[in-house]
């Protein structure tokens, strides 16, 4: 994306490259090009950054990306198993995934209203990310999974399943999280993971028509829309569990193998 000449650069952090231009902060995910994942830095890094958004009431409009070839690939599976290894109580997976579970609260709260700009494959975990921003719009030729049955694991990360499902309906997440299928972004449209789909070269205009409207409108009423927005589709989840996927997950990977 190419950003206006009045932007403001702010210091690379480790995994993210930041840039602000006026009201709108441009979050890039991956500016070293070496993974796509969700290790714990990127999930340091992007509370860090959320966290200090409560002191910068000028930030009205948070847009994330990517500069990898792919959105996100997922949760970094091999820091799980390295946790794991070093850890076999399941304490230091434990707070990794509990880290997960507050970056999409953090998401959810924050008095910035959020956008999603994707691109490649958005696959497990990344999917469950973007699925905690106010608006998703996606490259016609994005590819999503949710693979982690097929893992065998449980689809907990962040506890995304009642996000999910209040966005794009239970039958819908459903199918997608039991048989693992690959998707389209026509087909996350449709069932509403995706608010819009343009080809990649059109998709930064895209975006753009939506923070243009966003920045002139009232920082009151959207932060007080967006809360009662969360308040009402959290309101249709028969019960919060999601404070307990976390160690659903660590339970999971910790729990010993049987012997056959």
């Amino acid at each position: 994306m190419n950003p206006s000449p009045l932007t403001f650069t702010a210091p690379v952090r480790e995994t993210l490259a930041v840039e602000q231009t006026g009201p709108v902060l441009h979050v890039r995910l991956n500016p070293a090009a070496q993974d796509d994942t969700l290790s714990t830095a990127v999930l340091d890094d992007l509370l860090a950054l959320l966290d200090g958004l409560h002191e910068q009431p000028d930030v009205r409009v948070l847009v994330l990306s990517s500069l990898g070839k792919d959105f996100c690939l997922g949760a970094d599976r091999q820091e799980y198993q390295d946790a794991v290894t070093s850890d076999p109580t399941g304490a230091a997976l434990r707070r990794i995934a509990d880290k997960a579970h507050r970056l999409c609260q953090a998401l959810e709260t924050t008095h910035v209203i959020t956008v999603a700009r994707l691109h490649g494959s958005v696959i497990g975990a990344g999917l469950a990310l973007a699925a905690y921003f106010d608006l998703r719009a996606g490259a016609d030729t994005c590819r999503f999974r949710m693979p982690e049955v097929g893992l065998g694991l449980s689809p907990a990360w962040g506890g995304a399943m009642g996000r999910l499902i209040s966005e794009a309906g239970a039958a819908n997440i459903r199918e997608l999280m039991l048989t693992c299928d690959v998707f389209d972004s026509p087909t996350a449209h449709r069932i509403g993971l995706l608010h819009k789909v343009a080809p990649l070269d059109r998709l930064d205009d895209t975006i753009a028509g939506w923070t243009r409207p966003l920045v002139r409108r009232s920082p009151e009423a959207l932060v007080l829309t967006k809360r009662m927005l969360a308040g009402y589709t959290r309101a249709d989840r028969m019960a919060d569990v999601s404070l307990l996927d976390s160690h659903l997950l660590t339970s999971r990977l910790t729990a010993p193998r049987s012997r056959t």
